[in-house]
């Protein structure tokens, strides 16, 4: 275990800091450094929707993490043995919260990994590897302190912070999950010390958001959300005649098909031999009119329910028909709801016949749950001894040194080996208490989790460390090894700080 001492300048403030590593505990409040990130979750939701917008353009737009240059790609020095400050322990997965026995392992890739995205101090859009990690409100993140805190900006934490597990190419199948905590060590926050690169990050529920096609399943659920002023957008396709009559023998197709009537358009009644429906937007008390009077072929003329579409403020302030202006939204989008009833009609030879495809308008967000509900969660192991195998995964991208690109950063790499059985250091980063791992990922990885006893029936293991340096141990300007803070019990009180906070959802 390794203190900052700090300068008799700074003794008074920092007596109770000096203390605690005196006594040689982990338990201290003082190691814990905690700070906030989206305050709210309308923030959260706008973060969200900056990263989603445009089918993912601002994930794809993002490059690997770059805190790290070429002089830092050092050799590691050997610092001797680690004697733990408390006794060893685990924290099992989520799914295993009970003993197993299984202790195979194999390299199937686990739920739980994704990319961090984040805007760092300087406006660029970057991302780190991470993991989902087991915790009481299933809303973690593993990563390293330098994919949280922009240790270019004086700590800071940084921007738009979001978690992607199984993310690809701008898709984010389980939901974008936007930090709301962020949990590290009290020297790395405050002193930039490496030997504390580890970060643990509360994620609110997942969200999904953008465009999409509403089925008849789904069509309520999407005019529920109509009423949290999200709105739908429709578009037509032209079908023959015959598909038209055989859809509108079930009423409830009604709203998915149109008719645009011909010139010679002949109005009857609904009981009329060869007459189809038509749809007659009118005003709401008319629809609700007609609406009283029940339901079924030319009974209340009704034709579906009301249609909301979100316009832009020039039309909605010149809107002057039958339909309802809706007040703006907290989020300033302005829409407009249309009110149908039904018109019975003799084709004519010109009357054209639609397929109604329902769209999600970009924005509408839906709540995608927790994080561990739906991939899972890590488990979490402390004062470990070295020389133990693991398992590391990450999505390296970055060249190495000497200019050689192995890897892209789509799809996720690992490294499989044992640890070092001593601790290692590098003067690029003061780092004293490192564990390194022959492994030729390159930047990208970082933040990646080091998993112990990876398990083969449930992709899970126990977290016992994240990629945080890249190192060239044999010169030949190529990354071969890299390495971790070793996680001892202070880890395990900064882990178990933000394992016991809820977050809740954004939606």
């Amino acid at each position: 275990m390794k203190r900052i001492l700090i300068p008799a300048g700074g003794a008074i403030l920092a007596t109770g800091l000096l203390a605690a590593g005196l006594a040689g505990t982990a338990s201290a409040d003082s190691d814990i450094s905690t700070d906030a990130m989206a305050a709210s979750a309308a923030n959260a939701k706008a973060i969200a929707s900056f990263w989603a917008e445009n089918n993912g353009a601002a994930l794809r737009a993002a490059t690997e993490s770059n805190v790290w240059d070429k002089a830092d790609v050092a050799k590691l020095q050997s610092k001797g043995g680690y004697s733990a400050d408390t006794k060893p322990g685990t924290t099992a997965p989520i799914g295993e919260e009970k003993k197993t026995t299984a202790k195979t392992q194999n390299v199937n890739m686990p739920k739980t990994i994704g990319k961090v995205f984040f805007v760092n101090g300087k406006g660029e859009k970057k991302w780190c590897s991470a993991t989902s990690l087991q915790s009481k409100y299933r809303n973690l993140v593993a990563t390293a302190g330098h994919c949280v805190y922009d240790t270019g900006a004086n700590a800071d934490v940084m921007s738009k912070w979001v978690f992607v597990p199984g993310y690809y190419q701008g898709k984010a199948p389980w939901g974008i999950y936007v930090g709301k905590q962020a949990f590290t060590h009290y020297d790395f926050d405050v002193y930039e010390d490496y030997d504390r690169d580890y970060a643990f990050v509360t994620v609110y529920n997942g969200v999904q958001l953008g465009a999409g096609t509403a089925t008849k399943v789904t069509f309520n659920e999407y005019k529920a959300a109509q009423a949290k002023n999200q709105a739908t957008d429709i578009k037509a396709s032209e079908i023959k005649k015959e598909e038209y009559e055989s859809a509108i023998k079930d009423p409830t197709k009604l709203p998915y098909y149109d008719t645009k009537p011909g010139t010679d358009k002949k109005i009857v009644g609904p009981d009329y031999s060869g007459a189809v429906v038509d749809k007659k937007e009118v005003s709401k008390s008319d629809y609700e009119a007609a609406k009283s009077k029940g339901t079924g072929r030319g009974v209340g003329f009704i034709y579906g329910e009301p249609l909301t579409e979100q316009v832009d403020k020039a039309t909605y302030d010149k809107y002057d028909g039958l339909g309802t202006k809706n007040p703006v939204d907290a989020a300033g989008n302005y829409s407009i709801t249309h009110y149908y009833v039904q018109e019975w009609f003799v084709p004519g030879t010109d009357t054209k016949y639609y397929r109604l495809d329902y769209f999600v308008i970009e924005g509408f967000a839906k709540d995608a749950g927790r994080l561990g509900d739906n991939v899972g969660g890590q488990g979490f192991a402390w004062n470990q001894p070295t020389g133990k195998y693991v398992r590391v995964f990450g999505y390296p991208a970055a060249p190495h040194p000497d200019g050689h690109k192995n890897y892209t950063g789509i799809t996720p790499k690992w490294c499989y080996g044992k640890t070092t059985k001593k601790l290692v250091g590098s003067a690029a980063k003061k780092i004293e208490e490192h564990v390194a791992l022959k492994c030729a990922m390159t930047e990208g990885a970082d933040g990646g989790p080091w998993l112990l006893k990876y398990s083969n029936a449930k992709r899970l293991g126990y977290l016992n460390g994240v990629t945080s340096t890249f190192n060239d141990q044999d010169g030949n300007n190529r990354v071969d090894y890299i390495s971790s803070p070793y996680f001892d019990g202070e880890t395990n009180v900064v882990y178990k700080a933000a394992a016991n906070v809820w977050s809740g959802k954004i939606v």
